[in-house]
């Protein structure tokens, strides 16, 4: 079976591992960012529309040591890219560049690029245009102790960006990483779930879709793969059927966000609008002193500011303070989480938090806390 690459935010492989797992897909392997996979292509598809951890599915197809610039060249000019896209389509190259003799990621996406295209005029006297913005076989090369990996994008773009959300606060957080640190806390998706600090309500939204049982893929128009001459219509179609039969009408429980800005709440009520979950979902203006929780004990998670801005840290003391006080007074039997890049800010909390998981937030170390109050 074909081998398969799902990138995900450091720290979050293992929830990423078995989510490929609940869908059948059992042969898999941890790596950095990410979890190794094989499958089939109908597999690839289900994981594309599924999985809510990944950042993107590739399909590596090259991997060859590199030590000069001719060598990425005429290790792709090996590989057909012909059985991909015909001339009409377009192309890109997406390249990093680590602990290597070429330095320049750059030099390492133009000779790929070169590669591609001279096969193709070879062939056919004609060749494909490079179309950065929206191409339809995105090319992904990761050179790395001059060991150059190249990989198809099945996705076709990052897979955090669900399309429901046209507004948002400062600074989101993506709904991928919302989505795994959900279920890290454990949460049963039939009790609570709550937010007092939900910004763009990116938490609150991602778990009512997960409650709802609306995949993440289903408000995406086009996945890469469906570019290509490989895409398999039939199976593709079965699987978008079979998922549509599961989603639910309405749920037992209620998600609930709060926020002190008016512009967020605003905004997380249009995102919930455009994900179709505004019948789980309640959004109010309030301050975090205001913020008390729902009739049954459940799951409080949040993303309080991190204050990277000089000066914002001591500012935000007293929030964090705030929040650890609402959790003693008001939150007992709950299981409370909080995100957090800020040692000091997590102190004001006042409460020994019960684990810590440390993830990434884009190049920002996190702290993954949970609290029994």
């Amino acid at each position: 079976m074909p081998k398969f690459f799902a990138t995900t935010p450091r720290g979050l492989e293992l929830v990423l591992e078995k989510e490929l797992h609940d869908l059948g897909i059992t042969k898999t392997k941890l790596g950095i960012a990410g979890v190794e996979f094989h499958t089939n292509w109908a597999g690839c598809y289900k994981a594309n529309l599924e999985v809510t951890s990944a950042s993107r599915i590739l399909y590596p197809v090259l991997d060859f040591p590199a030590y000069e610039p001719d060598q990425i060249y005429h290790n792709v000019l090996k590989h057909d890219w012909t059985k991909y896209i015909t001339v009409d389509q377009t192309l890109a190259m997406d390249s990093s560049v680590r602990d290597s003799g070429i330095r320049d990621l750059r030099i390492v996406a133009l000779k790929a690029k070169d590669a591609v295209v001279d096969q193709f005029v070879k062939k056919y006297g004609s060749r494909p245009n490079v179309d950065a913005e929206n191409p339809d076989m995105q090319v992904s090369l990761r050179l790395v102790k001059n060991l150059c990996t190249v990989s198809l994008d099945t996705s076709g773009g990052s897979l955090h960006y669900r399309g429901y959300r046209d507004r948002g606060a400062p600074a989101p957080l993506k709904e991928n990483l919302a989505a795994a640190l959900i279920k890290m806390t454990g949460w049963d998706q039939s009790s609570p779930l709550m937010d007092p600090m939900c910004g763009s309500g990116t938490f609150c939204i991602e778990a009512a879709l997960m409650g709802l049982k609306i995949p993440p893929g289903s408000f995406r128009t086009r996945f890469g793969f469906q570019r290509w001459l490989t895409f398999q219509t039939d199976a593709f179609k079965l699987l978008r059927d079979e998922i549509g039969q599961r989603v639910l009408d309405d749920v037992p429980f209620r998600v609930y966000g709060s926020d002190c800005d008016m512009r967020a709440v605003a905004a997380a009520r249009a995102n919930t609008e455009n994900a179709g979950t505004e019948v789980v979902t309640i959004f109010r203006r309030q301050d975090i002193t205001e913020f008390i929780p729902a009739p049954t004990p459940g799951v409080l998670i949040t993303n309080p500011p991190y204050g990277e801005r000089l000066g914002e840290s001591q500012d935000l003391v007293d929030l964090y303070s705030k929040l650890g006080h609402q959790l003693k007074t008001h939150f007992q039997g709950w299981k409370a989480f909080v995100l957090t890049g800020n040692p000091t800010l997590a102190k004001a909390i006042g409460l020994e938090p019960k684990r810590s998981t440390r993830v990434y937030n884009g190049a920002i170390e996190c702290q993954f806390l949970k609290f029994e109050p």
